[in-house]
């Protein structure tokens, strides 16, 4: 199947599923795309299926069914205006507190998680405060529930500007019991984009003490920046100490959650394992935590980094609210859990990936007590290789927009009708042993993409066997109406390749980051017969 695109996807939530339809709107709606046998909400389950059509919609039938109400309008208005004197249904009925929130937190998304969780007395406040030779930590407004525990970390240098980039502060925080054992891994808050890391998300184990310490190593920033005038990147490293130490009382946030363990198993055809384990219900999200590991035919087809990119692609139904929440991966713009962890260090010694994704409640009632996990699919990075003989003599400088190069592998299509050579910055990452490091040929050609495109892995081989390292530029934009994602100005970077190594070479894919659709799996989430919170 190919993949649901995110407009496709909000396009089905806010006709459907969101504020404006009345519930029966909304079911009747469902009724005639996916063939449901449909009661009155009062009376039984409006998601009662007829056996033969049980699958339509989730499988198939998303981005037709918004086909259908773009060419549908008429029969989109005319149902709504019979019914435009019910009631609406908000699919995330939840209303926050009107209370200030401090300045570090108000303009991030952090500011609505400060409101659900201060009421509580779930807000912290360490009062860390240092200063030296001029710069300052702050630490203040932690946010604490059983899930997770939420740092801002705010640093400014002597002439008062902040300092929001602390990638040198990874790793050097710790969240552990008194005897010093950890007990909280460092997961991702996906809302912030980029490397700005100046709000640490831990995730906490199953077992968490009463009482908890954060210690923190800080000793070292790393000051590095731009030189304009030897246009390269300087590194400068100041020395201060900001180590610091505080507790956090556990018991409350313990009791204001609900856990419920799990042991529900699914194997892909391809031989993918998924375990759900466990679903964490917090005032602040839904957690659910999963494993993830490979049989050994898999294993024998994937890169050995296949972690690093793996992801899942599924959808939650919520009947109660008619809430169909779609969670696209890694796609570009796509919907992503509020908080992820994705726990790699137990491959090593032969365990699983360990997976958890909170839902923002912004997104996914955090009170539902009816929650269907549905399985779409699935994106892994597999050895599938593919090569295609370029010529650079075969472009045609007369004709604008000639393709050279054509390269076509598991549904993906990419073309070339251009080619340069660019300087190799001197801090690039890449290996490039044995080959120029002056120059790079850079490609340029646009991408359609079935599969997903980071994690690929390309080599690109000359006439003498010299390999050079190849690295793709350039990020697909919204799907089309094939659910392809299309990158119009993709780059294609041949590290150390310059005119003096010929004009023919070989162009090979080694890996791709193949998406998988052949799945078929719905789980019914716990449920619970209270919430703590809302005594």
């Amino acid at each position: 199947m190919k993949p649901i695109p995110n407009d496709e996807d909000r396009l089905w939530e806010q006709h459907l599923f969101r504020e404006e339809p009345d519930a029966d709107f909304t079911l009747e709606v469902m009724r005639k795309l996916e063939g449901v046998s449909m009661e009155s909400a009062e009376h039984g389950d409006p998601f009662t299926k007829k056996a033969s059509k049980s699958h339509w919609m989730r499988r198939t039938g998303i981005a037709a069914a918004a086909v259908v109400i773009l060419a549908g309008g008429a029969w989109f208005a005319f149902d709504h205006t019979a019914k435009s004197t019910q009631s609406t249904v908000n699919a995330v009925n939840q209303r926050l507190p009107d209370i200030p929130v401090p300045e570090e937190l108000k303009y991030s998304y952090f500011a609505d998680d400060y409101k659900r969780l201060k009421p509580l007395g779930l807000v912290v406040n360490p009062n860390i405060n240092i200063e030296d030779q001029g710069y300052t930590l702050k630490i203040e407004n932690v946010l604490v529930d059983r899930s997770q525990i939420v740092m801002t970390v705010q640093q400014t240098m002597p002439d008062g500007s902040e300092l929001s980039r602390l990638v040198s502060v990874m790793g050097r925080i710790h969240v552990t019991d008194k005897e010093g054992r950890e007990v909280a891994t460092l997961a991702r808050d996906t809302r912030t984009k980029g490397y700005v890391t100046e709000r640490l998300v831990f995730q906490l184990h199953d077992e968490i003490p009463d009482q908890v310490v954060v210690r923190g190593e800080l000793s070292h920033l790393n000051m590095g920046y731009y030189n304009f005038e030897t246009k390269s990147y300087e590194d400068k490293e100041v020395t201060v100490d900001w180590s610091f130490q505080f507790n956090i009382d556990m018991t409350k946030a313990k009791s204001l959650a609900v856990e419920a363990p799990m042991n529900n198993t699914y194997t892909t055809p391809e031989g993918l394992k998924l375990d759900l384990t466990q679903l964490v219900r917090t005032p602040n999200g839904t957690r659910l935590d999963m494993n993830i590991s490979l049989n050994d035919q898999l294993q024998a087809k994937v890169d050995e980094n296949w972690a690093n990119y793996m992801s899942i692609i599924y959808h939650l139904e919520i009947p109660e609210t008619n809430e169909y929440r779609i969670f696209n991966g890694f796609r570009p713009d796509a919907r992503e859990a509020k908080f992820r962890l994705h726990d790699e260090s137990g491959i090593r010694d032969g365990g699983p990936l360990k997976l958890s994704e909170t839902w923002d409640p912004a997104f996914v009632t955090v009170d539902a007590k009816s929650i269907r996990f549905v399985l779409d699919g699935y994106t892994i990075p597999v050895k599938e290789e593919k090569s295609v003989e370029v010529d650079l003599d075969k472009r045609r400088k007369d004709t604008k927009f000639y393709t050279f190069v054509e390269f076509e592998q598991l549904g993906d299509k990419i073309l070339f009708d251009d080619f340069d050579y660019k300087p190799v910055p001197e801090s690039s990452n890449l290996q490039m042993s044995n080959v120029n490091k002056g120059y790079s040929l850079v490609l340029n050609g646009t991408g359609t993409y079935r599969n997903a495109f980071v994690g690929d892995r390309w080599v690109a081989v000359d006439s003498e066997g010299t390999e050079y390292p190849v690295e793709v530029v350039g990020y697909p934009d919204q799907p089309n109406s094939n659910g392809e994602y299309v990158a119009d100005k993709l780059k294609m970077v041949i590290r150390g390749f310059y005119k003096e190594d010929g004009t023919k070479f070989t162009l090979k894919r080694t890996v791709v980051n193949r998406e998988y659709r052949d799945v078929n799996w719905e789980v019914d989430l716990p449920s619970y017969t209270s919430l703590p919170w809302q005594k």
